[in-house]
């Protein structure tokens, strides 16, 4: 037992891709797939610490970020390619979902538990504010401008439009990636009075090590989203049952492929390091927009998909909302109860309006 459990970290992905393959052959219960999902999300946040410990701040949420990303866009890129004409707005549905998860609620109780804990925290006011300001730039030209756009009809680009903003959006992204990794790394970096708060007496893993968990970091991921895939008929009927929305799947969907960050977002507010939690968070919505969309606008263009980006006007108005309570209560450098309580009662706001629209 005791070697069970100093091997976890890695026989968790393996049981996790067993239960995916033994799955395709025959229908397994949902319990079964939910516990081994958390394993898998649990054993990936161990990974990444590893890495992060390994490359240090802000490579390592970095690594983190790219890789949910990069597999949740390989799910929606799946999903698009074999839904045809019922894809219009998958990757819409999945992008909103996913910023408001990450802005209000992730970054609402990163906020929360750490003033509850440390009564105020501090952060580095410069690199939040580069990552809310391509964050704001990102949103409104995908999601927001294609519904006043006249070459097309509804809120969707004309095929040069959809180019256009794929192009922009894709740059814009790399531009913050090497401002946050090369240019200007120390904004993205703790405050120098929270250095005696980073574990820097533990001797960080060796290059052996670091490889061995960067592959299994990958496992682990790919698992979390595969295991969600075969959740999500359960999730379906359940909502369709409580006369939900079908929206509401891809809220939940979201949410499970975001708990990797989330968990160690979390984890790292309640050891007083909120910096490493925006880093996470922001760095995860940019990416979900700057690699997502470019992605689907060139399968769209490619495959002759319709693909429609603008949103109601109910969603426009908390996108905006949320932006802008975002901007001030990010903009001090210093953060307490009162900010997460107010981003969390719009993530309550954001899913109620989900439910009953």
């Amino acid at each position: 037992m005791q070697k069970l459990l100093r091997h976890w970290t890695w026989i968790a992905p393996a049981f996790g891709w067993a239960l995916i393959a033994i799955n395709f052959v025959m229908a397994l219960p949902p319990t079964i797939i939910g516990v081994a999902l958390i394993l898998a999300v649990l054993a990936s946040v161990h990974h990444a610490e590893l890495i992060a410990h390994r490359v240090g701040e802000p490579f390592g949420t970095f690594v983190l970020a790219i890789a949910v990303t990069i597999i949740e866009l390989g799910l929606i890129v799946t999903l698009m390619s074999a839904a045809g004409e019922g894809a219009a707005t998958l990757a819409r549905d999945t992008v909103f979902a996913a910023v408001m998860i990450i802005l209000n609620g992730l970054v609402g109780i990163c906020i929360l538990i750490g003033g509850l804990r440390h009564r105020e925290q501090i952060f580095q006011q410069t690199g939040v504010s580069a990552s809310l300001a391509t964050l704001c730039a990102l949103t409104v030209l995908t999601l927001v401008l294609p519904n006043y756009t006249v070459s097309g009809p509804g809120p969707v680009y004309a095929s040069s439009q959809l180019a256009f903003v794929a192009v922009v959006s894709f740059l814009l992204y790399a531009t913050f990636v090497s401002v946050q990794t090369v240019r200007h790394r120390d904004y993205f970096l703790p405050p120098k009075e929270l250095a005696s708060n980073e574990d820097i007496h533990a001797a960080p893993p060796t290059l052996r090590q670091t490889w061995i968990s960067a592959a299994l970091l990958i496992a682990c991921l790919g698992a979390v989203v595969l295991l969600a895939k075969g959740l999500a008929p359960t999730i379906e009927a359940v909502v369709a049952a409580l006369g939900a929305p079908r929206s509401v799947v891809g809220v939940i969907i979201a949410a499970l492929v975001l708990l990797p960050e989330s968990v160690a977002a979390v984890r790292a507010a309640l050891a007083n390091r909120l910096q490493t939690s925006l880093n996470l968070g922001l760095g995860s919505a940019l990416a979900t927009i700057g690699l997502t969309i470019p992605a689907v606008a060139a399968l769209a263009l490619l495959a002759d998909l319709p693909i429609a980006l603008g949103l109601d006007a109910k969603s426009i108005v908390l996108l905006f909302l949320t932006l802008l309570v975002a901007t001030l209560s990010l903009g001090t450098g210093r953060t307490t109860i009162l900010q997460g309580v107010v981003h969390l009662v719009i993530f309550g706001v954001y899913l109620f309006t989900t439910i009953v629209p």
